[in-house]
């Protein structure tokens, strides 16, 4: 008898924590939604609070975390270096990886990490995670984009500030007269120029027609272009095809701007007589 005592009451207790758990859930989902819907409003605070407490109440809710991550990025403005600002980054991140301890190839996670990491000038950072998003989608062509304007912003800053050091100083473009400095940057961005035209090259076979991506290819030659010391053919070779990836770039977005154009016509919008 006593034996069947303890077992009811075990199961008494089991019951209630179900009972409990259950009711938990409900009150998550109910808080995620009113999250949500402040979220649309505009009202981050608000929204941040009912996330937060939705993760309280179910911390297995992924779009509870997700939704609050958001919500602090979005209170994040890039450019402004201030503690407030750095908080608010810094908690949007963390939330993110939240998400990835229970699913470590989030999509939305990884590049929310990368494009946070990048507008805070955290390049390595950014980098790597925006290459463990390639890994875990190979398919996006946005993620190799990111990753080879990356590559390109890097070699910029540093050919940027070796030029500046010089006596008279040197502007990005141009031509580093001296050998030795020439040679410096070689060693310093060769194998960012190559991986960025890598990365920039698999986005356009995904994405036809990628501009961007022809735009920041016309940029990394021109870095490629700053790299071939004392050989005048490679250098004219870089600069040739830097601007017929400028060309390229052009007639995209001029084809992209024909095709909107065509499609608003022909979308029941008003259209201005011709004159024949």
């Amino acid at each position: 008898m006593k034996t069947s005592a303890r077992i009811m009451a075990l199961l008494a207790v089991a019951a209630a924590l179900l009972s409990t758990t259950g009711c938990n859930k409900l009150k998550a989902r109910s808080e995620l939604n009113q999250g949500v819907r402040q979220y649309r409003d505009g009202h981050y605070e608000k929204a941040i609070e009912h996330f937060k407490q939705a993760v309280f109440l179910d911390e297995n809710l992924k779009y509870a975390k997700l939704y609050l991550a958001t919500a602090y990025a979005q209170q994040y403005v890039p450019g402004v270096d201030t503690p407030e600002m750095t908080r608010f980054a810094e908690q949007a991140i963390d939330e993110y990886k939240a998400v990835l301890q229970n699913d470590p190839k989030d999509v939305n996670s990884l590049k929310g990490i990368a494009y946070l990491y990048l507008q805070m000038k955290k390049l390595d950072d950014a980098q790597e995670y925006y290459k463990k998003a390639i890994a875990a989608d190979p398919n996006d062509p946005e993620a190799y984009y990111s990753a080879g304007v990356i590559d390109w912003v890097a070699a910029y800053n540093d050919t940027r500030d070796r030029k500046a050091k010089l006596n008279p100083p040197l502007k990005p473009d141009d031509d580093p007269k001296n050998e030795r400095v020439c040679e410096e940057i070689r060693v310093a961005n060769q194998s960012r120029v190559e991986d960025g035209l890598k990365m920039l090259q698999i986005a356009m076979d995904k994405r036809q027609d990628y501009d961007d991506a022809m735009a920041y290819v016309n940029l990394l030659y021109l870095r490629k272009a700053d790299m071939a010391c004392n050989d005048p053919q490679a250098k004219a070779e870089a600069k040739k095809m830097s601007d017929e990836y400028s060309n390229k770039a052009m007639e995209a977005r001029k084809k992209k701007q024909e095709a909107a154009a065509k499609k608003a016509s022909g979308s029941g919008g008003i259209v201005l007589d011709q004159k024949k």
